[in-house]
């Protein structure tokens, strides 16, 4: 116990001298996946919470015919950044975008596998001394072989340019609290894999597609899709390089829309809860496999930024040799069912309509598959179909029907996530939180206990409204008045549908009376033919 008293009172004088601000004071930040809804926040933080950082380099690719440096210029103009434009003018001059790609094309990887040029890798190497790898293939259903080459290989990649960095401080790894399914308790700290993810790196490169979609199913078990299984990987080769540099696992949970800062309630993609707000909202899912009474695990992007950031200063002057893992996650927090949060939704959804609604949002959870499948059925696809028709006849462009097999797709990958209850270990998140100065707990929050779940909710639902369905908040008046006839609509439906069904079940009664009728007077009259049976009718002795 004795030799450990001098490396606590040296960490504990690291942290008085050395907030999280001072420790990122002159130096530069290399980031990949920047362009991504964390890497835009985690950017914009740094930028306004650390003005006394030296420079920003990001790992960006052409995309759709635009440069790295256009996609930034548009990257700062979004609302996100209209507070650090204001508070830090001129902030964006510490910004560089790399060209390069952790998944390049073939043959254009060059010498470091990212495509990136000679002149800006050398900047990269002398600069940097900490590194936040963001980026990611998201799609949970991709192929394989592109998870792979993305989330496990670009990994690889990464780590072997850091090992060349000789300023590196602190590697923080993004993953994903869901990436060890088959562990009941999910804990703050690595798993070894099945699989040797080199092996795995290798076998891609030269197995064809037929090969690799025949052994996928075996190689995924027990993981329901390639993203988890990838990032497993990636953390294994991100534990290895523990001897080589100093690193850290960040695992958040499913991340939603910002909570507090810098624009409350900023989103601009519809992955996860929001996909299915807006999807619920619109009126095109009114079922979802769900188990209610399981636990929501969510947190906010800014909170899991916060805790991204304060992780490398953790990192840095702590110098463990254990690699730290931080489970960004609820669990025990501030605990919410999918009810809870079901039924707050549906109470802002019709204050806060979306434009356009296509039919009542009346949407529930099923536990069951059986019951959910029914209501795909009449709720999903005859509605579909029923407006595609009334498309056909107006010489319209049929698409409800193409949308709701999208829909249907991404449900499937998602049900996996909300039929099962999540536990997961997340002291090290929140001993991180209590290891932060006063004025640090409240630059870079990670306190769940303030959450306000309601407030949170209808937040969560004007910024869908708003940044990812471009809805201006003035439409809300006209929005209610189509809500109000939607409504309508779905009643007379609703009596519509019941009334045909009840007659169906009527007439069905009728035509199953008289058959049984007619069947028994045949049979009455044939078994009066019978002697001792007509001996009996006619009350004589057998």
């Amino acid at each position: 116990m004795a030799s450990k008293k001098p490396v606590q009172m040296a960490e504990a004088s690291a942290q008085t001298i050395c907030g999280v601000g001072d420790f990122y004071r002159g130096r530069s930040i290399f980031i990949t996946g920047g362009s991504g809804l964390m890497g835009k926040v985690l950017v914009e933080k740094l930028l306004r919470s650390c003005p006394e950082l030296d420079h920003i380099y990001i790992l960006m690719r052409s995309k759709r015919g635009k440069s790295p440096e256009t996609r930034m210029e548009e990257m700062f103009k979004l609302p996100l950044f209209e507070r650090v434009r204001k508070e830090r003018p001129g902030s964006e001059a510490k910004v560089s975008a790399i060209s390069g790609d952790i998944n390049p094309p073939e043959g254009e990887g060059g010498a470091n596998g990212l495509g990136i040029a000679e002149d800006e890798e050398r900047t990269l190497l002398a600069n940097t001394s900490v590194v936040f790898h963001c980026a990611a293939t998201l799609r949970l259903e991709a192929k394989l072989k592109d998870a792979i080459d993305t989330n496990t290989a670009g990994t690889w990649r990464i780590l072997q340019l850091c090992r060349r960095m000789p300023k590196l401080v602190a590697f923080i790894h993004l993953s994903t609290a869901f990436c060890h399914v088959d562990h009941e308790l999910l804990e703050e700290k690595t798993y070894p894999t099945p699989v040797d993810p080199d092996e795995i790196i290798r076998c891609v490169k030269w197995m064809d597609d037929a090969m690799l979609d025949a052994i996928t199913p075996r190689l995924l078990h027990p993981h329901p899709n390639t993203y988890t299984f990838s990032k497993r990987l990636a953390e294994t080769l991100v534990e290895h390089e523990r001897k080589h540099m100093p690193v850290a696992i960040v695992r958040p949970s499913i991340v939603t829309p910002v909570w507090q800062e810098p624009v409350p309630g900023w989103v601009d993609n519809l992955n996860g809860p929001v996909g299915l707000m807006v999807g619920a909202g619109k009126g095109v899912i009114r079922s979802m496999h769900c188990k209610g009474e399981y636990h929501a695990e969510v947190i906010p992007v800014d909170m899991a930024i916060n805790a991204m950031i304060a992780s490398a200063w953790k990192v840095a002057i702590n110098k463990n040799k254990d690699i730290p893992v931080y489970n960004l996650a609820q669990a025990g927090l501030k605990p919410i069912t999918w009810t809870e949060v079901l039924n707050i939704a549906r109470k802002h959804i019709n204050e806060y309509p979306f434009e356009g609604v296509v039919w009542y949002p009346d949407g529930n959870m099923r536990s069951t598959r059986l019951a959910h499948n029914i209501c795909v059925i009449f709720l999903h696809f005859l509605p579909a179909y029923f407006i595609d028709f009334i498309m056909l006849l107006c010489r319209q462009k049929r698409f409800m029907v193409r949308i709701q097999r999208r829909i249907q797709d991404g449900l499937e990958v998602l049900q996996y996530f909300t039929t099962r209850e999540w536990k997961f270990d997340n002291q090290n998140f929140v001993s991180l939180a209590k290891s932060l100065s006063v004025e640090d707990q409240n630059k870079f929050y990670m306190d769940y206990a303030p959450l306000d779940e309601e407030e949170y909710l209808k937040t969560t639902l004007l910024g869908a409204r708003q940044y990812c369905m471009k809805e201006d908040l003035s439409t809300l008046p006209s929005a209610r008045r189509h809500m109000r006839r939607m409504y309508w609509v779905d009643k007379a439906f609703s009596v519509l549908f019941y009334g045909l069904l009840l007659w169906f079940i009527l007439s069905w009664f009728n035509t199953a009376k008289e058959l049984l009728d007619a069947g028994g007077s045949v049979v009455n009259s044939s078994l009066q033919n019978i002697p001792i049976v007509r001996a009996v009718f006619q009350g004589q002795e057998v």
